[in-house]
């Protein structure tokens, strides 16, 4: 029997969105997995929605407080059985071969973490940037200076790594958690295909690359222990990297 695949995913007011988010992993070809979602006491319907699907492998929990999203990600992750750490975002969509072209990669090259492809895209999915390519294997010195996993488009082994919680006084929770990970594995595999795609959101915290310098300074100075001066270095390359990354969006 295929190992068990344990999806991530936070939502919160996330109901214009998530039909097609699980739409996307019930056509997976890959069927061993349990998909747990946290929902962060959203204040639409979302709940409802998820609630109609009659799939036993769905399992959401309802939190009684609201508490950012790396919380949300902590308590899926802490309920997880798989072997397979996937994310997927309330309003992100995988392609159907996803699960399954990930684990058979993984399983064939004993890599630890994989990431692929994905294609950036508005709220209806259209594409408005390329698509991000996975050709660079990662590893901990070049994920200093950007972030090139996307929790849309990454999956770690458990059996091998162990767990990774996010940090939830982080707003850049997803780098800092990667960065912890890639302290304990050599690197990290591309698999230079498109197989996810990633929603970019007018109100969307990572379009906003501009107003997080200081939180980015942050994950090296405060999570990674660096004096101010490696922090300062590491911000700016970061900063550079990430306006390479999303320049049109700044025009």
């Amino acid at each position: 029997m295929k190992d068990l695949v344990s999806i991530i995913t936070p939502c919160y007011n996330s109901a214009d969105f998530i039909e097609e988010t699980i739409q996307s992993v019930l056509s997976q070809t890959y069927e061993n997995w349990e998909w747990l979602i946290t929902d962060d006491l959203s204040k639409d319907n979302t709940v409802e929605i998820i609630r109609k699907y009659n799939d036993t492998r769905i399992k959401l929990q309802v939190l009684e407080k609201n508490g950012g999203a790396g919380n949300a990600r902590n308590n899926s992750l802490e309920r997880a059985q798989g072997r397979y750490i996937a994310f997927l975002d309330s309003d992100d969509f995988w392609y159907p071969e996803y699960l399954e072209t990930m684990t058979d990669y993984m399983q064939e090259h004993h890599a630890e973490l994989v990431y692929c492809n994905y294609s950036r895209c508005d709220e209806q999915l259209q594409p408005i940037l390329k698509d991000f390519l996975a050709d660079k294997v990662v590893t901990f010195s070049n994920l200093l200076k950007t972030c090139r996993l996307a929790p849309v488009s990454t999956m770690y082994d458990t059996k091998r790594v162990g767990k990774f919680l996010f940090p939830v006084k982080s707003k850049r929770e997803d780098h800092v958690m990667w960065l912890n990970l890639l302290k304990v594995i050599p690197e990290g595999m591309p698999i230079n295909k498109t197989m996810a795609k990633y929603r970019m959101r007018e109100n969307s915290v990572s379009r906003k690359k501009k107003n997080i310098i200081k939180d980015q300074y942050l994950v090296y100075k405060d999570f990674m222990g660096f004096s101010t001066l490696k922090s300062l270095y590491y911000t700016a390359n970061w900063a550079v990297n990430g306006f390479m990354k999303y320049s049109k969006i700044f025009n």
